[in-house]
């Protein structure tokens, strides 16, 4: 704490922005005076607990047992992390911004960055410490927030042509947004280890550093947020969907976990084992595989979600695990002690990091406590192994909501308020789906039926 002051001191930092993680992943915050944060840094603040009883368009819940107008939409208090200060390099003016939760207030209870910590509480109980790393998918394109309504969100430009995957002539051509990408990332704490193309007109990807799993968490959410941000000062548009196109692949948001003991040394590696993976890097695996297709609404949490979930598409239709098998949900990656670790290979472009990193945390942590043993790993291609009804992943967000809504595990592991709160906005999500009208629709029964 008194690190963040001394920083503002020295820079003579005016304004500071606060921001919470929303249900749907998206920051939710504003502008303070330095008085203002200053005071709120020892005494917490309050902010309207409608940031958990909306969707990502600002359209209240139906029938919210949060919240709603039974109770005004009352203020809760919100607890600001000093830890999670980054500078704002896309500000003239120095700013600096702060990610605020609700662990010390009846929100905890709803609060994604709060409902991690309840799962990296319990890590820490077993004698562990987790860490974790993101990568991100992601389009870009020679759009505007104006133009994309305009265009109806149709005839988009790319921001380059073509299938260039791994392109050296892309990233060489475009050479300055590459290094002005990854230096906003440094400058924000969240440094990326890589960056490339992938295949499709104008996609890239950014692996993250991998850090405390907290951390983890907040450098996701931060970074989808400021690359959108870096994009629209630029004229451009920066896409973070599971799938946007029918044409290509969907866009990964994959998660790598791995466990240390509190001496630092590697909870997932034991020499004298096959691929050197111990008995808890296997339980953890047992977990993860065992509940995926319970807890998936908390990893595929938009409708777009399971358009990207069939095969052929690089992303897994079961619950499946191999060895460095990339057709698996589960990729267990063997290597050297400080290297060990689980590739959580479901997740999309669309998580929301914080209940992402939760889901796949909390279910591997509860396969270790409860020595789950997972399948034999897939060799080859998982899309030709049919795996047993328990391991089938639910083909849409209704299902996956039914599935959470009843499972135990999810209510011992995220509380009975979370899990009936969250499944109830994934339920209002399913349904503003149904009820919309496609151009898919249109061109299949307008003239025909």
């Amino acid at each position: 704490m008194q690190e963040i002051r001394k920083y503002i001191e020295d820079n003579q930092i005016k304004n500071v922005k606060l921001a919470i993680v929303d249900i749907d992943g998206v920051l939710r915050g504003k502008y303070v005076s330095t008085k203002k944060f200053l005071t709120a840094l020892d005494k917490g603040f309050g902010f309207c607990n409608v940031i958990f009883g909306w969707d990502s368009d600002d359209v209240l819940y139906k029938n919210d047992s949060f919240t709603g107008w039974k109770d005004g939409f009352k203020d809760a208090i919100a607890t600001i992390d000093p830890s999670s200060f980054r500078i704002l390099p896309t500000e003239d003016k120095k700013s600096i911004i702060c990610l605020a939760d609700f662990s010390k207030s009846d929100a905890s209870a709803v609060c994604p960055r709060s409902i991690l910590k309840k799962i990296i509480k319990r890590v820490d109980n077993l004698g562990y410490a987790a860490t974790a790393a993101l990568e991100f998918e992601f389009f870009l394109f020679n759009e505007t927030p104006q133009s994309l309504r305009d265009k109806n969100y149709g005839n988009l430009q790319p921001m380059t042509p073509g299938n260039f995957g791994y392109s050296v002539l892309r990233n060489s051509t475009h050479a300055d947004f590459y290094h002005e990408i990854m230096d906003l990332c440094g400058e924000m704490d969240m440094p990326l280890e890589g960056l490339h193309t992938e295949t499709g007109p104008g996609v890239l990807e950014g692996a993250m550093e991998h850090s405390d799993a907290l951390k983890a968490a907040d450098n996701g959410v931060l970074f989808k947020t400021f690359i959108k941000v870096w994009a629209q000062q630029r004229e451009m548009i920066a896409n973070f969907m599971a799938k946007w196109s029918a044409d290509y692949p969907g866009q990964s948001g994959h998660i790598h976990i791995s466990l240390q003991n509190k001496d630092g040394s590697a909870l997932f590696y034991d020499k004298d084992k096959n691929e050197n993976m111990s008995d808890e890097m296997r339980w953890f695996i047992g977990g993860q595989q065992k509940l995926m297709p319970e807890i998936l609404a908390m990893v595929a949490s938009t409708c777009n979600s399971y358009t990207r979930l069939i095969p052929g598409f690089w992303a897994p239709t079961a619950a499946s695990w191999g060895i460095d098998n990339r057709t698996c949900a589960l990729r267990a990656i063997p290597g050297s002690e400080s290297s060990q670790r689980v590739e959580y290979r479901i997740s999309a472009a669309d998580i929301n990091p914080h209940l992402a990193l939760a889901a796949a945390l909390g279910s591997g942590i509860w396969g270790i406590e409860n020595k789950i043993e997972p399948t034999e790993p897939i060799k080859g291609n998982a899309y030709d192994v049919d795996l047993p009804a328990e391991f089938q992943l639910p083909r849409t967000l209704s299902q996956a909501s039914q599935n959470f809504k009843t499972s135990d595990v999810a209510r011992e592991l995220f509380g009975n308020d979370f899990v009936d709160h969250y499944a109830h906005t994934r339920e209002w999500e399913d349904e503003q789906q149904r009820t919309a009208i496609t151009d898919w629709q249109l061109k299949r029964y307008f003239e025909i039926i």
